[in-house]
C-alpha cells in the first residue's frame, strides 16, 4: 500500500493568502485613518516583514524530507 504524498508547500500557500489579506487590511486601515506613519515605516510593515517571513517559511518547508 503506497503512502499518499501531500504537498509540502500547502502551509506556505495558506500562509501567503493569510499574509496578503492581513497586508491589505492593515494598508487600508493606515490609508483610511491617515495614521501619520512615515512612508519608510509603512514600507517595512507592509512589504519587508511579510516578505522575510514568507522566505523563511518557504526555506523551512522546502528543506524537509
Amino acid at each position: 500500500m503506497a503512502a499518499e504524498s501531500r504537498n509540502r508547500l500547502g502551509p506556505w500557500y495558506l500562509g501567503l493568502i493569510i499574509i496578503l489579506v492581513a497586508v491589505v487590511f492593515v494598508g487600508y486601515r493606515m490609508w483610511s485613518s491617515n495614521c501619520g506613519v512615515s512612508l519608510g515605516l509603512e514600507f517595512i510593515v507592509l512589504a519587508i516583514m511579510p516578505a522575510v517571513y514568507l522566505v523563511l517559511m518557504y526555506l523551512t518547508l522546502t528543506s524537509q524530507d
